[in-house]
């Protein structure tokens, strides 16, 4: 009895995350359990502060029926966004709404427990700081770039030790419920869970930055394939462009489609002596980074705008063989390169119409990212909670 207890539990709570507030009696009816059984349920939730009484609803006649939600002052979720040379970390309520998003904080995760604790002291830090109380954080979620397995709690770019994973570190350090992810499936995670009718449960989310990766779903849920490993279309080998990849291999879409290989393709082009406001950068320091080119492309910088536009073109072909596989309804691309809009979809698009299947992908619809930035902390967030109340996601 206690355990199908817990199962209704879950069950109301995923209906409060998926669809809002309900009555006593749509509560019942959506999952064919008694009234009586449904109110023990709320009114223990209501006891707990996990809902809260959102009033009365008007109805065609008779008496109007009381309805309960999500109460978002019931606690916070924390993500952590790791990225190459800062995090980014995003406050949730219970309800799952963005209540704080501090970007950009400088650090560079290193391999080893030191670097490791002086970030989860800096966390820590960040969010009282923020003027959260760290004894309302109910959990946790970390996104890291590279191969992540959530559930062994290793990841294979960042490591502490052979005996100790990071996972356990990161839960001793904050002392809350942590749970790590791969940042293309954050990202995608928390695009599908705001997007709310307009999500579908098939789809692909691209995550154009840095590198280059994916996050996918399926039926409904994030794929993880066998080790966890799923989405490495990065080092999906179909270049014939002799180019060695960070994975040591050669000929990975990564190569001529992602921040570094746009950033190679521009430096050429200084090198060239081609005529560009990223010229002057180019001849001080002999190089240009990927903050330059972002804002030589918000500029109109031809050469980052073409450069851009290869990018996008190398891109499309890469996700037209995934669309003949998968036959998502919907294409997220998101990351950093999304700055250029238009100037990287339609070379997506145009690929994608040339080299998929049309009558695989002619109902697929693709769009930009609307969280941006914040999608992988978000994400992080979200994940956590649905793991702190121990629902599918």
């Amino acid at each position: 009895m206690a355990q199908n207890n817990a199962k209704l539990k879950k069950e109301i709570l995923s209906l409060c995350i998926g669809h809002g507030s309900y009555c006593i009696a749509d509560f019942s009816r959506e999952l064919g359990i008694s009234v009586p059984t449904v109110t023990k349920i709320v009114e223990e939730f209501l006891a707990d502060g996990i809902l809260r009484d959102e009033g009365k609803i008007g109805t065609s006649g008779g008496r109007r029926p009381n309805t309960y939600g999500l109460n978002p002052e019931a606690g916070y979720f924390l993500g952590i966004d790791v990225g190459r040379h800062h995090f980014h970390i995003a406050v949730t309520d219970f309800k799952g709404t963005l209540v704080k998003y501090i970007q950009d904080i400088e650090f560079v995760l290193e391999a080893g427990a030191d670097s490791f604790r002086r970030m989860c002291r800096r966390v820590v830090d960040e969010v009282v700081g923020a003027g959260i109380p760290w004894i309302k954080i109910f959990a946790a979620g970390i996104s890291l770039s590279g191969r992540v397995n959530p559930e062994k709690g290793y990841s294979l770019t960042y490591s502490v030790s052979e005996e100790i994973p990071m996972l356990e570190l990161f839960r001793k350090e904050l002392s809350v419920p942590v749970s790590i992810e791969n940042d293309s499936r954050a990202m995608t995670y928390g695009e599908y869970m705001t997007l709310g009718k307009e999500a579908d449960p098939n789809m692909i989310f691209i995550n154009l930055s840095w590198g280059l990766g994916m996050g996918m779903i399926l039926d409904g849920k994030l794929y993880y394939g066998k080790s966890g490993f799923s989405g490495e279309i990065g080092h999906f080998p179909v270049l014939n462009n002799d180019i060695m990849c960070r994975c040591g291999k050669v000929g990975c879409l990564e190569t001529g489609a992602s921040g570094s290989a746009l950033r190679r393709e521009i430096e050429e082009q200084l090198a060239e002596g081609r005529p560009s406001s990223l010229s002057g950068i180019y001849a001080q320091r002999g190089e240009i980074d990927l903050e330059d080119i972002l804002k030589a492309i918000q500029e109109e910088d031809m050469i980052a705008i073409e450069g851009l536009e290869k990018v996008g073109e190398t891109l499309g072909r890469g996700i037209a063989g995934i669309l003949n596989i998968f036959n998502p309804g919907l294409v997220v691309v998101g990351g950093r390169l999304i700055v250029g809009k238009d100037y990287l979809m339609l070379p997506i698009k145009t690929a994608v119409n040339k080299m998929s299947l049309y009558k695989v992908t002619s109902d697929t619809r693709f769009i930009l990212s609307r969280l941006g930035r914040k999608a992988a902390g978000l994400g992080d967030c979200l994940l956590a909670r649905a793991k702190f109340l121990d629902l599918t996601y």
